[in-house]
């Protein structure tokens, strides 16, 4: 059974830092993309970043770009999401997703396997 267990998040003030980080078990973790995808209250379910299994390609959302960046640890069975320069309209609860598709595709419809998730509030 996958299991994807997202931690790192909180409350942080307009321009500071998070570090998000997911443990993934239960899967060949090297076989899957693995992406972040966040969601506002009342706002639907949006892509924020995407790896592949190499961590050869990346994608981001355009909002996010410059600011965020995933990695990936293979050995670790962790995908990680960096987050700088935060702003308010960042706020959400923010997940972690696995697929089987071998590219990043950048809708949840593609990945199958998904995290409980973590708040992420910055203040302004």
């Amino acid at each position: 059974q996958v299991q994807l267990v997202e931690s790192g998040g909180g409350l942080v003030q307009a321009g500071g830092s998070l570090r998000l980080s997911c443990a993934a078990s239960g899967l060949t973790f090297s076989g899957y993309v693995m992406g972040w995808f966040r969601q506002a209250p009342g706002k639907e379910r949006e892509f924020v970043a995407g790896i592949t299994w190499s961590g050869g390609t990346t994608r981001y959302a355009d909002s996010v770009k410059g600011r965020f960046t995933i990695s990936r640890d293979n050995a670790k069975n962790t995908v990680n999401l960096q987050m700088n320069s935060l702003k308010p309209e960042d706020t959400a609860v923010y997940y972690c997703a696995a697929s089987r598709i071998p590219v990043v595709v950048a809708s949840s419809s593609a990945f199958g396997s998904w995290g409980q998730g973590t708040q992420v509030t910055v203040s302004s």
